[in-house]
C-alpha cells in the first residue's frame, strides 16, 4: 500500500472510532435493578435522605405488575416532615440528559414520589415529584435542604397503587417533564448547576416502587 493510502486508511479508522466512541456515549443506559437478587439490595446504587430520620430501606422486591416481575422498593414507618429518600444511582454523572422510570405508589403519607438530578450530595439537587395527594407534578429545587419549587404541572392523574411513567429532560438550561408520555411542562433555571448524578426519590413514609429506569446523557442540545 502506498503511503498516501496508507494515511487515508488511518484517517478513515480514526473517524470510524470516533463515530462509535460518539454512539456509546449518547446510548441509553437501562439499570438492571435486580442484578444483586431479589431481597437484597438494588446494585449500584447509594442510599441516603434529604432531612431527618433514617434512611429507610431499599430492597429488590417480585411484583407480577412491573415490566420483569421486579422492582425495586423504598419501605420506611418514618414520617419526619420534610424527609426525601434518595437512591442515588453511581455508575453515571449527568451534564445533560433525559432520565425516564417507572414508579407506584403503594401507600405512605404524602403518597410523593419521583426522580432526582444534578445530585452532588443529599441536600443540593434538582426533583421531579409527582404527587397522588395533590395531583400535580412539581419541579423542585433542593439547596443546602431547603427547598423551592419551580414549575408545576396541574391537571394531571396520579394515582395510588398504579405504574406511572416519568421523564425528565435536562439540557442546559432547559427542562421538559412529561408524565405517561404527556409533556407537562416546559421550563428554565438560569442558574442550572450543570451536573451530578441521578436518583430515585420519594418522601417521608411512602411504600414506593421503581422499575425501568433509564438513563440517557446528550452531547449537545437537543
Amino acid at each position: 500500500m502506498s503511503p498516501t493510502l496508507a494515511r487515508i486508511a488511518m484517517a478513515i479508522g480514526v473517524v470510524a472510532s470516533m463515530a462509535r466512541g460518539a454512539t456509546a456515549e449518547d446510548a441509553s443506559t437501562r439499570v438492571d435493578i435486580a442484578r444483586n437478587g431479589v431481597g437484597n439490595s438494588p446494585a449500584d446504587f447509594e442510599f441516603a435522605r434529604t432531612g431527618d430520620g433514617d434512611l429507610g430501606r431499599w430492597t429488590v422486591v417480585r411484583d407480577p405488575t412491573a415490566v420483569e416481575g421486579v422492582a425495586n422498593e423504598h419501605d420506611s414507618t418514618d414520617q419526619h416532615e420534610d424527609r426525601f429518600p434518595l437512591a442515588i444511582y453511581q455508575p453515571r454523572s449527568l451534564e445533560n440528559g433525559a432520565v425516564s422510570v417507572r414508579f407506584k405508589i403503594v401507600s405512605g403519607t404524602m403518597l410523593s414520589a419521583g426522580v432526582a438530578l444534578g445530585v452532588r450530595n443529599p441536600g443540593s439537587y434538582y426533583a421531579v415529584s409527582a404527587s397522588a395527594l395533590e395531583q400535580r407534578v412539581d419541579l423542585l429545587l433542593v439547596m443546602n435542604g431547603k427547598i423551592e419549587r419551580i414549575e408545576t404541572g396541574s391537571d394531571v392523574n396520579v394515582e395510588k397503587d398504579r405504574w406511572h411513567v416519568l421523564k425528565v429532560t435536562f439540557d442546559d438550561d432547559h427542562f421538559v417533564v412529561a408524565l405517561d408520555s404527556k409533556v407537562l411542562f416546559t421550563t428554565y433555571d438560569r442558574t442550572r448547576r450543570k451536573d451530578g448524578r441521578i436518583a430515585l426519590w420519594t418522601r417521608e413514609d411512602n411504600v414506593t416502587r421503581f422499575d425501568q429506569i433509564e438513563v440517557r446523557p446528550l452531547s449537545n442540545t437537543e
